[in-house]
């Protein structure tokens, strides 16, 4: 950070001293906070895009294999396997190596248990080939990455989280479905500081630059490859994979719950499409939903591709905050609020899980009060069933 800035941390940690006291009105005094607060995770939120960049790449050249290979329709699922072990391995990385004086703590999907198994060699090694040749194309001059440096890097995502310290939240690949059929999936990348979203990253290869709404789906074939990130009190922004200039996002300003369109898991396996027509219907929703996999579908909400974006998944799952944190903070920045059904805001400090009141529900601030009645008057009415 330049002399400006660190000044202005200066003056935060030290509470304005007194000898300042009466030099700024308290409304400059809150504006040099507020300052102060934007720019606190500067460098962790450029690492963190570095990171999910390069994420990106090797999924996308697993995937354009996978692809190729028409592999999606058979039973050997490796190629998946290659590109989450591999984006969690770069994202590790990355983040380990900018910040070598701090302690590393990353909440991740994947371990090495089964990677370590004689069957699996293979693709252990097709791994750390694929890592290898996507640090070597981003200049890397380090030695080429052993086998075993593979492995250590994954069980870096070992973390349990927690209320304290800072925690990088990771998920490799969100949307595994998506990424095997060609649609959407992201690259999910938050941190979290005393138990709270401070930051975040979605890098959506398949996602268009576009709007999604136009013709309910998910897929185009227009210019695709999305990057959203947000730090605490700086808003969202998006740019292109290949480096657009970013531009800031806002989520949609409409009111009228009829006027909406609303965003659902693309499996019902995943979330309860029944219960969310219902809701649909009770807000007068007329559009068809767009289903979508992954948590780009909190990028294109964040743009005011949709207004609403609801998931109920079935009795007995748990919500993994790997799932969501980083969504989470790009729609929050955006302008909208991310609730339980219940309405109780997320809880990203109790370890790898969420504990949630039955769902998970998205929106404008103007909106949410209508949804959320919805909402609990549908359950109550399933619920009597």
């Amino acid at each position: 950070m330049g002399a400006y800035s660190s000044s202005v941390h200066f003056l935060v940690k030290s509470e304005i001293p007194s000898i300042f006291a009466h030099s700024f009105s308290s409304s400059t005094r809150r504006k040099i906070r507020s300052a102060a607060s934007s720019m606190a995770y500067d460098k962790q939120l450029e690492a963190a895009k570095k990171a999910a960049l390069l994420a990106s790449r090797l999924c996308q050249k697993v995937q354009k294999g996978l692809l190729q290979s028409d592999v999606q329709s058979k039973s050997d699922k490796s190629p998946v396997t290659v590109a989450d072990y591999g984006s969690q391995v770069l994202v590790s990385l990355v983040l380990e190596k900018e910040f070598p004086a701090t302690p590393f703590s990353l909440v991740a999907e994947e371990d090495s248990g089964d990677l370590r198994r004689e069957e699996s060699r293979e693709t252990l090694h097709r791994i750390t080939e694929n890592v290898n040749d996507i640090l070597a194309s981003d200049g890397n001059t380090v030695s080429p990455l052993s086998e075993e440096d593979v492995l250590v890097a994954i069980d870096n995502g070992k973390s349990e989280g927690g209320p304290h310290g800072q925690h990088w939240v990771l998920d490799p690949i969100d949307g595994t479905k998506g990424f095997v059929r060609g649609d959407q999936y992201a690259i999910a990348l938050a941190m979290l500081d005393q138990g709270k979203v401070v930051l975040g990253v979605l890098a959506c290869p398949n996602l268009p630059l576009s709007s999604v709404a136009s013709d309910g789906s998910g897929v185009s074939y227009e210019k695709a490859g999305c990057l959203f990130f947000s730090q605490i009190g700086s808003g969202t922004y998006m740019q292109s994979l290949d480096g657009s200039p970013p531009r800031k996002v806002n989520i949609s300003t409409i009111e009228n719950t009829e006027e909406a369109c609303f965003f659902e898991s693309f499996e019902a396996e995943h979330s309860s499409h029944e219960l969310s027509s219902l809701i649909a219907k009770k807000l007068g929703v007329k559009a068809a939903p767009i289903r979508m996999h992954s948590q780009a579908k909190y990028g294109a909400l964040s743009r005011g591709d949709g207004e609403i974006y609801m998931r109920f998944p079935h009795k007995g799952y748990r919500e993994k905050i790997w799932d969501h944190a980083a969504g989470y903070i790009v729609v929050a920045e955006a302008g909208g609020v991310v609730t339980d059904a219940g309405g109780n805001p997320l809880d990203f400090s109790k370890g790898r899980y969420l504990d949630l009141d039955t769902g998970i529900i998205v929106s404008s601030k103007t909106i949410m009060p209508k949804l959320l009645q919805a909402v609990q008057e549908s359950i109550r009415g399933a619920s009597s069933l």
